[in-house]
């Protein structure tokens, strides 16, 4: 499942609810992005996103992750909106047989939604707002996934 949102939300509630009954699952692994102050540079992140585009993208790579490591299920949660600093901006959770293919699966995505998923994101603080943009580490994190 693929949702944004502009409401906050549990990390910690949305992996109990995404574990709950797996009998046949072996493993869970979950990654929780939290949004940073930046040593008081920034006072609010926000994100922007194309209702239905964006979604059905990040679904796209969710798709291609489910096939590559074989994942029996994907959740991920994205905010949009105004987040400040110390609330969750994305959760992802991966659930496998085996562990290696929920780890990787869950990496994979992160990765893409960190440097290619279609949002916009601007930091606003005391010094004025900045888009952001992939660094050269996201852009080398990315690329391992196109040689392995």
């Amino acid at each position: 499942m693929i949702r944004l949102t502009q409401a906050p939300f549990d990390p910690g509630q949305a992996l109990g609810e995404f574990c709950r009954g797996r009998t046949e699952t072996g493993a869970v692994a979950s990654f929780t992005g939290i949004a940073r102050a930046e040593q008081g540079r920034t006072d609010i992140l926000e994100l922007e996103a194309y209702p239905g585009f964006t979604e059905r993208e990040i679904a796209r790579h969710a798709e291609a992750a489910t096939e590559r490591f074989g994942l029996q299920d994907v959740l991920i949660l994205h905010r949009t909106g105004l987040i400040p600093p110390g609330e969750a901006i994305v959760f992802v959770a991966t659930a496998a047989a085996h562990r290696r293919a929920a780890f990787e699966g869950c990496d994979f995505l992160m990765d893409y939604l960190k440097s290619r998923a279609p949002f916009w994101k601007k930091e606003t603080g005391p010094d004025g707002a900045r888009w952001i943009e992939p660094t050269d580490r996201d852009r080398d994190d990315l690329a391992r996934w196109e040689t392995s």
